[in-house]
């Protein structure tokens, strides 16, 4: 009797076992065959969120097919699930799914900040960017933004990501201005910030950059004044740097603290974010006698020594101008 009721017994356990070990085995493979996705699916996983509720989220998105099968799977695993907005390959398995979050590989946003621009258009800019959170309530002097190729992630807040640019832009300066040129007549890294945004508003054409800072060193070595159109701009545009007309005669001979027709000296702060290159032009200029310069309708510009040449770049300069071949005049 004692015998036959061990044989049963026996007999159960093996049916349990078996049973649990086809479950086990089945489960297994829905948990690392590919999902049902036919395309990338992004999600974003609150924080606090628990692995039942992560599996049912994935399931309702079309992740997975069972959001079941992804909890039991990641808690056999021991896995532990970090917040975050994450992008899901189409086909993807539940454990694929699983590591992506386990992991944090999160979605990495961009945002590129373009050399010249001022501090009020990426305040805009910052502002606009929809994953981003918080309000912007940072004070940003002009020109202390490093113009690059932002990454961040969802909901990092606006007024970090500013810190961020800040800092690299203040780390940038202060390693330059380590290494700049000896006898630059530059009183402070604040001025080589304010004669690199002028720099950067005149050109963008690198091989100029170092040309055109010899110029404004030049004029300065001479007292003369620099007059530069995108310092009159800056002061007439609310701190834009864009005006959507072109200058005017009356526009240079008015009197306010950037505009370098009617004052001496630089601009009384930057007029835009220089760029690195804009920086190092500034820190290391070129070798030349130059006193002018003017867009020469292919994009750069004509240098000149004297006033005569000046005059005759001018010339050819306006004529472009009229034939309607050049662009944005840059005296």
């Amino acid at each position: 009797m004692k015998t036959t009721v061990i044989k049963v017994v026996a007999a159960v356990l093996v049916v349990i076992l078996l049973v649990g070990g086809g479950l086990a085995w089945e489960g297994h493979k829905r948990f690392v065959r590919p999902g049902p996705s036919t395309q990338p699916v992004t999600m974003i996983i609150p924080k606090g969120s628990g692995t039942e509720l992560v599996g049912h989220s994935l399931e309702a998105a079309g992740v997975v097919s069972s959001g079941l099968v992804f909890s039991l799977g990641v808690k056999l695993r021991h896995a532990t699930l970090k917040a975050g907005e994450y992008l899901f390959p189409a086909g993807v398995s539940a454990e694929e799914a699983m590591r992506i979050i386990a992991d944090g590989k999160v979605v990495i946003h961009k945002l590129t900040v373009a050399e010249g621009l001022t501090v009020r258009q990426v305040l805009d800019m910052v502002k606009e960017a929809d994953f981003l959170a918080g309000p912007v309530t940072r004070k940003i002097s002009e020109g202390w933004l490093l113009p690059e190729t932002w990454h961040m992630t969802r909901d990092e807040t606006r007024d970090e990501v500013l810190a961020r640019m800040e800092k690299a832009m203040r780390q940038t300066v202060d390693v330059l201005w380590m290494a700049r040129a000896p006898g630059l007549p530059l009183r402070s890294k604040e001025e080589a910030l304010i004669l690199a945004s002028m720099v950067e508003r005149e050109t963008g054409v690198d091989r100029e950059r170092a040309r055109v800072a010899a110029v404004f060193y030049n004029r300065m070595a001479k007292h003369m004044r620099f007059q530069s159109d995108p310092t009159v701009i800056y002061g007439l545009s609310d701190g834009m740097g864009e005006l959507d007309r072109g200058l005017t005669r009356d526009d240079l001979m008015t009197k306010h603290a950037w505009n370098t027709y009617v004052i001496d000296g630089l601009p009384a702060t930057p007029i835009a974010n220089p760029g690195r290159a804009s920086l190092e032009a500034v820190l290391h200029p070129a070798k030349s006698d130059d006193l002018y310069f003017v867009a020469d309708g292919t994009g750069g510009h004509a240098f000149a020594r004297t006033l005569d040449e000046h005059n005759a770049n001018v010339a050819n300069w306006r004529k472009i101008e009229k034939a309607g071949k050049g662009g944005e005049a840059r005296p």
